[in-house]
Parts: C-alpha cells; sequence; structure tokens
C-alpha cells in the first residue's frame, strides 16, 4: 500500500483520483488545489507518489514539478493533463514526471500509470 498526495484545482478530479487510488489498496494522505499547497504538503507528508495536474493556479504543475525535484531527487510523481497538451507532457517527463495521464481517464489507465511509478 503506497501513500499518495493528489494536486489538483478541480475538487471533482481530486475526487474520483481518491476513489480510483483508494480502491486500488492504497492511502491519499493528502489533497492540494494549487501547486503551492502541493510544494508544501509533499514536505511534510513525503509521499511514497504524487498525482499531479499541470493547470493550476497561481503555481501551475510544470513550476510544481521542478521544485519537489529540486527538493526531492527520488519524487515519483506522475502528471494529470489534457488531452492535446504533448508538449508539457514532453516538458514534464524531462524534468522527472515517472508518466501521465490523459483527462478524461478511465480507471484502468490510473491503475497502470500508478502500478509502473511504484514499481520503479
Amino acid at each position: 500500500m503506497a501513500r499518495i498526495l493528489i494536486a489538483d484545482d478541480a475538487r471533482i478530479m481530486r475526487n474520483i483520483l481518491r476513489l480510483i487510488v483508494e480502491k486500488m489498496g492504497h492511502d491519499v494522505v493528502g489533497e492540494a488545489a494549487s501547486g503551492d499547497e502541493a510544494i508544501q504538503l509533499y514536505q511534510s507528508l513525503q509521499p511514497d507518489l504524487m498525482t499531479l495536474d499541470i493547470h493550476m493556479e497561481p503555481t501551475d504543475g510544470i513550476r510544481c514539478l521542478r521544485d519537489v525535484m529540486q527538493i526531492d531527487s527520488n519524487a515519483r510523481i506522475l502528471m494529470v493533463s489534457a488531452v492535446g497538451q504533448q508538449n508539457m507532457i514532453d516538458k514534464a517527463l524531462g524534468l522527472g514526471a515517472v508518466g501521465y495521464v490523459t483527462k478524461p481517464f478511465q480507471q484502468e489507465e490510473i491503475d497502470r500509470q500508478v502500478n509502473a511509478a511504484l514499481a520503479d
């Protein structure tokens, strides 16, 4: 069972992700509605995995990813993005993200990506 932090500015997305990862048997140890909150929670909670939305205000997911990777170069961060954001996904993977899922997502894709991220 992994400890997971969910960061997304949309409460509905956080709720959906929570339901999926809890169904997988993992613990959601925190939820963040902004990049700044995600950075603070990552530092205090030290989760095994963080899901991170790319588009958040005022600190977006790319900046948050960069900051968390500076804090912990071994951080496991799974990016969540809307369809059509391939350039942002490529940038995130280059900065150290372990994978990505695109919205709208299916439970099977979250299962696969979470399991792959935790297997590293």
